[in-house]
């Protein structure tokens, strides 16, 4: 087999890429609604319209990672979001601009399927928890470094240069596609029906995937509900810039990608669904103080920094549990997990924007702990392959007899 690294390399850029295609459109918003003569939440739409496309379609890449391999997905998804970019770049209208992002988020869920299912296919059980760490934290990359570069190419140039971003890295994931490895199926390789039904049945047939599928449409809801609206709480509540937010999520970012590579190390001291359930519960319990404790910027960032912790550690844990549910349908499982993903995006926005609307950030943090605590319920009750193994391998050490 070839090295980790080589193995790895892919993986990461296809889920780097993906979120540098989610993420463009936030720091040049109000840029692209003056040129192209649109309000600011017409612009946002567009990204309802990405995430949309890529629910659908992620229900039927799943199955065909299945089917045909990770590597195909890689290259096509990474060749759809470069074409994205290139078209969202070239908008000359908002209809224009509208079909361009629907064009790109087909390209979000052949990647993003792809990216993480290639866990499974291309790394052991021994290193599948170190792999996942890296897949996952590679999404923060494009918020530590992506939106810098976004932002100084918007302000130098044009909002339309911005989209080189997206575009360079989907070209890096083509790229790197092509040089992947080529792995068989276990859907294949057991003469099994690989079709888009037999696949979407497999993962709501069993209840343990199906408990695990909801439980990441209701973390991801939470989660980007949050994230969403946290620029405007710090406007808000402290009347900081806009490059000043950009700073503060930069920062989180960062301690999220540190704690997704070191999720490896806490599943091997830790039961790794505990973990789980504990960070899913960690993140509900630090989003009340983090949207009603208020003395300062640097008590909310502090919060901010355990959330994204804990946020981070819940995200890798689980991605990782998931691709157990179904080891001979890693596919089917991610693309059920993209599928809930870009649908807790488009939740998360929508009732964020409706709690505040008829509330505050205060109350928005009490639903949010909720959507958490239900999270948490629902992962406790998913099967957990890695503790069975671990029992086992207990049962089997022999025993010791003292003299």
């Amino acid at each position: 087999m070839p090295s980790r690294t080589r193995r790895l390399i892919p993986l990461v850029l296809a889920t780097t890429a993906t979120q540098a295609s989610i993420v463009v459109l936030a720091p040049i918003v109000v840029e692209i609604g003056r040129d192209l003569g649109a309000s600011v939440s017409a612009i946002g739409l567009a990204r309802s319209v990405l995430s949309g496309v890529a629910v659908g379609v992620s229900l039927a890449i799943g199955p065909l990672i299945d089917r045909i391999g990770v590597r195909p997905l890689i290259v096509r998804g990474a060749g759809i979001a470069f074409a994205g970019a290139v078209l969202t770049a070239l908008a000359p209208s908002l209809p224009f601009f509208y079909a361009a992002h629907a064009v790109t988020g087909a390209g979000v869920a052949c990647l993003l399927s792809a990216g993480f299912a290639g866990v499974a296919s291309l790394f052991d059980d021994r290193d599948a928890q170190w792999a996942m760490g890296y897949v996952v934290g590679a999404q923060s990359v494009a918020w530590i470094v992506g939106n810098p570069i976004i932002g100084l190419l918007a302000d130098s140039g044009s909002w339309r240069l911005s989209y080189a971003v997206p575009a360079v890295i989907s070209l890096a994931a083509l790229a790197a596609g092509l040089a992947a490895p080529r792995t068989g199926t276990a859907v294949a390789a057991r003469g099994e029906d690989g079709s888009i039904r037999a696949g979407l049945a497999a993962v709501f047939r069993d209840p343990s995937a199906r408990r695990w599928t909801l439980a990441e449409l209701v973390a991801y809801t939470a989660w980007t509900a949050e994230l969403t609206y946290a620029g405007a709480f710090y406007v808000q509540n402290y009347g900081v810039s806009e490059t000043t937010v950009g700073v503060l999520l930069a920062a989180g970012s960062v301690v999220f990608l540190v704690a997704s590579l070191s999720t490896e190390r806490l599943t091997r001291r830790f039961p790794r669904r505990r973990l789980i359930v504990g960070a899913s519960l960690g993140m509900g319990v630090m989003l009340i103080p983090m949207l009603n404790v208020t003395p300062s910027v640097y008590v909310t960032l502090a919060f901010f920094f355990v959330l994204a912790f804990f946020a981070s550690v819940r995200s890798t844990g689980s991605s990782a549990l998931g691709l157990e549910q179904l080891p001979g349908r890693p596919g089917s499982m991610m693309g059920a997990r993209t599928a809930s993903a870009q649908l807790g995006y488009m939740i998360g926005a929508a009732g964020g924007g409706l709690v505040l609307a008829l509330a505050d950030f205060g109350t928005l943090g009490f639903v949010l702990f909720a959507g958490m605590v239900f999270a948490a319920f629902l992962l406790s009750r998913v099967v957990d392959p890695e503790a069975r193994r671990r029992g086992a391998a207990r049962e089997r050490l022999p025993e010791v007899v003292p003299d």
